[in-house]
């Protein structure tokens, strides 16, 4: 339920709410717009709206009938923005993230920090720990790679984007990561998620191999019910039938999400195709589209990469891709 207060609503009006949905055994969350206080009561416990009806200051009381209520657009009706070393993501700006799928070395992730702060980019990813398909194939570097990439990210003065895997790895990650990462496989980790609602630091929260978008804003609502308003949606493809790409990148989700969330909506265009020719067309897709960003794999020696070389950019293919978007930008109403 939503609680939507008049313009100018006092303060002892909004507190009188927050303490009467307490009463009634449920948790406030505000969001506060340009003209109005929303507060949203979540929560089991049925409550009687004319009960809210009845307080000074209140304009109307709204019924969520979506089962997802604090990433509903109707709980916060303008686009939330975040920001992480001055790349913005939601709203009018799309932000860039990019870098190699994993650390392999200290001189590899070196060379990409370098060419990721030459090109321009603010934040890279890197993978430490790898939810790999076959137990042979490599699995990170864990800990060492966390360290060398905070290390790299440093010097360059670079954000870091890494994945977390499970929660005994919160703390670790806390120490060396400015945003941490949900993969596909666990999107629906609500264990996870629920630790991850308690830190104050982004999650991305990529979408699930054949997760619904209802799915997908359900799992993020497990991060903002606990308090963690600082969710970043990406879109990174889904598994169907066709097998002459990776992933299908749904690119068809970026408008519904836009409509139905005000959460930043990112795109993995390397995850999404596979195929390193297709990213940058599918890159200029997404923007098209209207995506808050997009997360892309770069890598110095893609032919040399120990994990996804053939969906890596080269430095050139990457620097010239991020002029093309530049250009685009604007034309669709976005800033980068």
């Amino acid at each position: 339920m939503i609680i939507v207060m008049r313009h100018g609503a006092s303060e002892e009006n909004i507190q009188k709410v927050i303490d009467l949905i307490k009463l009634k055994g449920r948790e406030a969350h505000i969001s506060k717009g340009e003209s109005h206080t929303i507060i949203g009561a979540v929560g089991e416990k049925v409550i009687d709206p004319r009960e809210f009806e009845l307080i000074d200051g209140v304009k109307e009381v709204i019924k969520i009938s979506s089962s997802y209520k604090l990433a509903s657009r109707i709980f916060k009706e303008d686009d939330t923005i975040i920001e992480v070393n001055n790349e913005k993501f939601g709203g009018e700006y799309s932000g860039m993230i990019a870098g190699p799928c994993t650390i392999e070395n200290e001189e590899q992730i070196f060379e990409c920090a370098r060419i990721m702060s030459e090109s321009g980019v603010k934040i890279i990813r890197g993978g430490a720990f790898k939810p790999r398909t076959s137990p042979y194939s490599f699995q990170g570097l864990g800990e060492e790679g966390l360290k060398l990439i905070r290390k790299a990210a440093d010097k360059y003065n670079l954000a870091v984007t890494s994945e977390v895997m499970e929660i005994s790895q919160i703390p670790l990650f806390l120490k060396y990561v400015d945003i941490l990462q949900v993969g596909a496989r666990n999107m629906q980790n609500f264990n996870l998620l629920r630790e991850l609602s308690k830190i104050k630091k982004p999650v991305i929260l990529k979408r699930g191999l054949s997760a619904t978008i209802n799915e997908w804003l359900m799992a993020a609502e497990y991060i903002l019910s606990g308090g963690n308003r600082e969710v970043i949606l990406c879109e990174r493809g889904i598994r169907t039938f066709e097998v002459a790409t990776r992933n299908t990148l749904d690119l068809c989700a970026i408008p519904v999400v836009k409509k139905l969330s005000h959460l930043p909506i990112i795109v993995d265009p390397s995850h999404g195709t596979g195929l390193r020719d297709k990213v940058v067309p599918m890159s200029l897709a997404s923007l098209a589209a209207g995506c808050d960003g997009l997360i892309i794999e770069v890598h110095n020696k893609p032919e040399c990469a120990l994990c996804d070389g053939a969906q890596s950019l080269y430095p050139e293919q990457f620097r010239e891709l991020y002029k093309k978007l530049k250009q685009l930008a604007p034309v669709v109403g976005k800033k980068i």
